[in-house]
């Protein structure tokens, strides 16, 4: 399992995949940091795609002008302490986006570290939740059709979490 995740380090709007997963707000109408990196790539036709879905436990959307074919949009939690059942939503968003790449077909998907911008979520407890989270999945879907997972840091800080994690 650990040979199917990958490192990256860059922007995530340039990754040709099969999906890529964004760190929403609870509107899907894009915002700030990755959020706002992937409506401004994929275009305006992202944004009238997400006017239509209700809610965002974790949803697919097209690329559109992205080289990923797909956009998956979760909704990860904004830290509070960690008393306040944080690390298993973000688990959650996790294996969620997993769950929506692998029904439609998914084979490689990339992940930013979701909920450690705005959100607050402290970096080496996101990491941490991303890559158990990610081995609890592929412990249970041993057959998964998906092949590739990058993990992708927008800093050399992010990415050592993960190197030191795997």
């Amino acid at each position: 399992m650990i040979d199917l995740i990958q490192i990256y380090t860059g922007d995530i709007t340039l990754l040709k995949v099969d999906a890529i997963v964004n760190a929403a707000n609870s509107s899907l109408l894009g915002g700030g940091g990755v959020d706002g990196a992937i409506h401004r790539a994929a275009g305006r036709e992202l944004l009238a795609e997400c006017r239509t879905l209700q809610g965002c436990d974790a949803k697919i959307t097209k690329g559109y002008h992205l080289p990923a074919k797909f956009v998956i949009h979760t909704v990860g939690p904004v830290w509070h302490g960690g008393n306040h059942g944080e690390e298993e939503l973000l688990k959650s968003c996790y294996r969620r986006s997993l769950e929506v790449g692998e029904a439609n077909g998914c084979r490689s998907i990339a992940f930013p570290a979701i909920s450690t911008g705005i959100y607050g979520y402290p970096k080496e407890k996101a990491a941490k939740a991303a890559v158990e989270a990610m081995k609890e999945y592929f412990a249970e879907h041993q057959e998964s059709v998906i092949e590739d997972v990058i993990l992708v840091s927008f800093d050399a800080g992010t990415e050592q979490l993960y190197l030191e994690l795997l």
